[in-house]
């Protein structure tokens, strides 16, 4: 799996700082600022913790069955803005070649959020997930046809793409923050639906 979160800190200096340090019980393998220089604290070989309390898929150790990469951002709590060009450069670059090395599908390229649901929304709405799906990265689709969908359709869905379903209205806008970012209410509405419906007809 490939997971992508944001730093949610006021600076590069600060999130790489937390990130070393032992007692904070965190870490990732790699650190993209936002003129796009990547810095690599973790091997890909070793574990990193990254993800916290996760589930995709099955897993429960998205840690060990992970790469993870941390884009500097400040985050919702704390100025959240756009992801710069050179920032996003970068990441699609690594991306791409980390994907060729580990052969990972493009159904695991993940967010944060993606993956807790219920406690996370990095790297959020503002995160330009068409752009890396175009080159390879990741999925997405358009020019869907909006759906009627009960939650119990919902929820059986969202599982077998990968979510966990534990809080529904959660993990919806979880995937509408990756998905259909231009509205996140957590509500399994028309136009969610019939995007859940034709990624589903893309794994």
């Amino acid at each position: 799996m490939l997971v992508i979160h944001y730093t949610g800190m006021k600076t590069c200096a600060e999130a790489i700082e937390r990130l070393c340090d032992p007692e904070a019980q965190v870490s990732s393998h790699y650190v993209i600022e936002e003129d796009g220089t990547v810095h690599r604290l973790v091997d890909e070989d070793k574990r990193a913790w990254h993800a916290g309390v996760a589930w995709w898929r099955g897993a429960v150790d998205v840690n060990g069955h992970s790469i993870g990469v941390e884009l500097v951002n400040p985050g919702h709590e704390l100025g959240y803005q756009d992801f710069p060009e050179p920032q996003m450069v970068a990441l699609t670059k690594l991306a791409r070649s980390i994907l060729m090395r580990h052969q990972i599908p493009a159904q695991n390229v993940v967010g944060h959020s993606d993956v807790a649901p219920r406690r996370k929304q990095d790297p959020g709405e503002r995160f330009d997930w068409r752009r890396l799906a175009a080159v390879g990265v990741g999925l997405w689709v358009e020019g869907t046809t909006p759906v009627l969908m009960s939650d119990d359709q919902a929820q059986m869905l969202l599982s077998a793409y990968g979510y966990s379903v534990t809080d529904l209205p959660a993990t919806i806008a979880a995937f509408q923050r990756h998905f259909r970012p231009s509205k996140v209410d957590g509500v399994m509405d028309d136009e969610t639906a019939g995007i859940l419906k034709v990624l589903m007809e893309h794994i």
